[in-house]
C-alpha cells in the first residue's frame, strides 16, 4: 500500500485580483451556480492551493472562492483552475478568459476538469493519500486505486462535476461547498460499512482542512466505483413509456432497494421518536411553506385551504399523542438518482440531499416517508412526459413501488396516509414554486397532484395535459441535482 504523499502548497499574491474580471463573467453562466438573476459583485478567498507550478507548462490551481452577491450573501465554490500560455481547440469550451495582470499574466485560464492531465493529478493524489497544503486526499485502507486510468468529464452535471476513470471509478466534485460532514460521503461510508449492497462504496475522498471553517473540515469530492453500463432510472423509465411497456417489476424492485437501504439506514445511525412538539414543528413548516407558496403563486391559492387539511390532518395525529420514528434518509430521492445494472440491480446514488437546504437540515432525521414520496412525485413527472400520456401509469408504479418496500421493510407506505399525503403535499408546492419561477409550461405536472392532494379521499384526478414538445426537463430544485431531470 502506497504512503500518504505530503508536500506544501504556495500560491502567488495577487492570484484571486487577477481572476477576479473573468470569474465575474464565466462563474454565472455555469450550470452549477446557484445565484442566478443576481450579479456577482467580487469573491473572497476562502483557500487557493497549487496543484501543478504556475511556472510550468501546464499550472493547475484549487480555489475555494465566497462569490459576494447582492441583496442576499454568495456562496462558496470550488474551483479547479487550469492556466496554459494559449488553449488547444480540445479545450474551447473550457475557456475561462485570458489574463493580463498579476502572476498568471500572459496566460489563459480554463476549467481545468475540461483536460485529462488535471483529472489525472487528482486521481494520482487520492491514490497515494497524498496531503497539499490544507487539501487532504483520503482512501478507505482496504481499497486500491489502480494507476493510469483515463479520465473523461461526465458532461451533463448540473449541481456538481463528475469525472469518470476508465470505466473503474467515479468522482464527485462537490461545488457549493459548506464546512462540516457532508451527507453524500457519511451516508455511503455507513451503508458500506454496514454490508448494503445498494450504494456504491466510497473509495477516496477529498477533504480540505482551512482556517475559518470552525475547526470543521470541508468535503469537496468523493470516489466511488462507476457502474459500468448501468440505466439511469429516469431515462429507463422514459424509455420504457416511449415504447408504452409497464414500469411496474421496476418499481417494485426499486421500493425493494430503497427500503434495504433505509434499514441499513436505521441500524447504521441513530433513529428518534418524533413526538407532538416534534410533529408540530414539522407541521409549521409546511404550513409556512405552503402559505409562502400561495402568495408566490396565484394559481395554488384556490387549492390552498385543502391542501392546508392535509397538514391539520397530520397536527390532528400529533395532538392525539401519535408518534413516529425518524431516521437518517436519502433527503431529494427521485428517479434520477437511481441507477440499474445491466444485471438489474438498483443502486442509489446521490446522497447529498437537497442543495440549497442548510447541511445541517440535510442531515436531520426524517419519516422515511419523505423519500418515499418524492418518488412518487417522480413517477407523476415521468408519466407527463410521455406523448400522449398513458393513463394510469403513474398510478401503477406508485402502487408497485410501495407494494416493493413494504416486502422488505414489513410496512407499506400506504398504511400511513396521513403522513404520507401531508409529506407528498409538501413535495408538490416546492414544485409548483419551482416551475413557476423556472418553467411555467410544466406548472401544469404539480398542480395536477395539487387538485388530487387537495381532495379528502386523495382519489387521482386526470393528468393535466402539457405542451406536444416541451424543452428538455431540468431538476426543479433551485440547485438541481447532478446529471438528471427529476421531481
Amino acid at each position: 500500500m502506497s504512503e500518504a504523499v505530503t508536500r506544501t502548497a504556495t500560491t502567488s499574491p495577487g492570484l484571486l485580483a487577477s481572476l477576479d474580471p473573468l470569474l465575474r463573467e464565466w462563474l454565472p453562466r455555469q450550470r452549477w451556480f446557484a445565484g442566478k438573476g443576481r450579479p456577482v459583485t467580487g469573491f473572497s478567498l476562502v483557500a487557493a492551493t497549487e496543484l501543478l507550478p504556475s511556472d510550468g507548462k501546464l499550472g493547475l490551481y484549487h480555489l475555494l472562492l465566497q462569490a459576494h452577491q447582492s441583496p442576499a450573501p454568495g456562496d462558496c465554490y470550488q474551483l479547479l483552475i487550469g492556466a496554459r500560455e494559449a488553449l488547444p481547440p480540445r479545450l474551447a469550451p473550457a475557456l475561462i478568459g485570458h489574463v493580463d495582470q498579476g502572476p498568471l499574466a500572459g496566460r489563459t485560464v480554463y476549467e481545468a476538469l475540461y483536460d485529462p492531465r488535471p483529472a489525472e493529478v487528482l486521481l494520482e493524489a487520492l491514490r497515494t493519500r497524498a496531503r497539499i497544503g490544507g487539501l487532504r486526499f483520503e482512501r478507505e485502507r482496504n481499497q486500491e486505486v489502480r494507476a493510469g486510468l483515463v479520465p473523461r468529464l461526465v458532461a451533463s452535471e448540473q449541481s456538481n462535476s463528475s469525472v469518470v476513470y476508465g470505466d473503474t471509478f467515479i468522482l464527485k466534485l462537490l461545488r457549493r461547498i459548506v464546512p462540516g460532514i457532508n451527507p453524500d460521503l457519511e451516508l455511503p461510508l455507513a451503508l458500506a460499512r454496514e454490508g448494503c449492497p445498494r450504494v456504491p462504496p466510497p473509495t477516496a475522498w477529498i477533504q480540505g482542512d482551512f482556517d475559518g471553517a470552525g475547526g470543521e473540515p470541508y468535503v469537496l469530492g468523493v470516489l466511488q466505483p462507476f457502474v459500468q453500463g448501468a440505466a439511469d432510472g429516469w431515462e429507463l423509465a422514459l424509455r420504457e413509456l416511449a415504447k408504452g411497456e409497464d414500469f411496474a417489476a421496476e418499481a417494485r424492485a426499486l421500493g425493494r432497494a430503497t427500503a434495504e437501504v433505509h434499514t441499513a439506514l436505521a441500524r447504521a445511525l441513530p433513529t428518534v421518536t418524533l413526538g407532538r412538539t416534534q410533529l408540530e414543528q414539522m407541521v409549521e413548516g409546511m404550513v409556512e411553506r405552503l402559505e409562502a407558496a400561495a402568495q408566490a403563486v396565484p394559481a395554488l391559492r384556490p387549492y390552498a385551504p385543502g391542501l392546508h387539511s392535509a397538514f391539520d390532518a397530520l397536527a390532528g395525529l400529533a395532538a392525539e399523542g401519535r408518534t413516529w420514528t425518524a431516521q437518517r434518509v436519502h433527503g431529494d430521492l427521485h428517479l434520477g438518482q437511481c441507477l440499474r445494472s445491466p444485471a438489474g440491480q438498483w443502486w442509489l446514488i446521490d446522497f447529498e440531499g437537497e442543495p440549497a437546504k442548510p447541511l445541517a437540515e440535510r442531515r436531520m432525521p426524517q419519516p422515511t416517508v419523505r423519500d418515499i414520496a418524492g418518488m412518487l412525485r417522480s413517477f407523476d413527472y415521468a408519466a407527463h412526459s410521455a406523448t400522449p400520456p398513458i393513463p394510469g401509469w403513474a398510478d401503477t408504479c406508485r402502487a408497485a413501488y410501495c407494494s416493493g418496500y413494504a416486502e422488505v421493510s414489513g410496512v407499506d407506505p400506504r398504511t400511513d396516509p396521513v403522513l404520507l399525503r401531508a409529506c407528498e403535499t409538501d413535495k408538490a408546492i416546492y414544485e409548483v414554486v419551482y416551475e413557476a419561477r423556472h418553467r411555467p409550461e410544466w406548472l401544469p405536472v404539480p398542480l395536477s397532484a395539487v387538485r388530487r392532494l387537495a381532495t379528502d379521499d386523495g382519489e387521482p384526478t386526470a393528468p393535466a395535459p402539457l405542451p406536444p414538445s416541451p424543452p428538455p426537463l431540468i431538476s426543479p430544485s433551485i440547485s438541481p441535482s447532478p446529471r438528471r431531470p427529476h421531481s
